[in-house]
């Protein structure tokens, strides 16, 4: 081989390592950028999918989607409402705690019906809270998780007071008219 043959060999060898350098290095800014914006949710949804490519594909389409969406802030007006309406939703819990979790659970899904959010299952529910909420979308699962047991008699009345405290985590970051905040889960 001569010398040019050669120079020209090493270009290209150089040329291809900075290409993976690159690729790798914006690999690992995607991840990182991934992780910040969906905090626990990131871990959750690569474990589910079986691999970070796929998770991070899935997180994602999630955002792309949420970003097709008309979310928009409360009124004060009708704020104030649901935050009289939760009142009464715990102070129901005492006599009625079976009661009281089937009210949290209507009351958000009207505050979620009332920000844009698409109310057509728990999933796609899910899903788009967590682009916005994804710390707290694990206590909306939580809350889901239990309300489905009690429906089929199997949540003690402890249960039904977590899955309480779950739905008010999720409710007070809907009312919420700033850009959310990453916050830890609450139990």
């Amino acid at each position: 081989m001569n010398q040019p043959q050669a120079l020209i060999l090493i270009a290209i060898i150089v040329v291809i390592a900075v290409a993976m350098i690159g690729w790798l290095y914006s690999r690992k800014r995607r991840s990182q950028r991934l992780r910040d914006r969906f905090g626990p949710e990131y871990d959750r949804v690569v474990r589910q999918e079986g691999g970070t490519r796929k998770g991070e594909g899935v997180l994602e389409w999630r955002a792309r989607k949420r970003e097709q969406l008309h979310i928009v802030p409360l009124s004060n007006g009708v704020r104030q409402d649901f935050v009289r309406h939760w009142s009464q939703v715990q102070s129901t819990f005492v006599d009625d705690p079976k009661g009281a979790v089937a009210q949290a659970d209507e009351l958000v899904s009207e505050v979620m019906r009332a920000r844009g959010y698409p109310m057509a299952n728990f999933a796609e529910q899910a899903e788009v809270i967590s682009v916005d909420h994804p710390t707290v979308v694990q206590n909306y699962r939580a809350a889901h998780d239990i309300a489905v047991r009690h429906s089929r008699g199997q949540a003690s009345t402890e249960d039904l007071r977590k899955a309480i405290v779950h739905y008010r985590s999720l409710f007070e970051e809907l009312l919420e008219t700033a850009a959310p905040e990453r916050k830890e889960a609450r139990v």
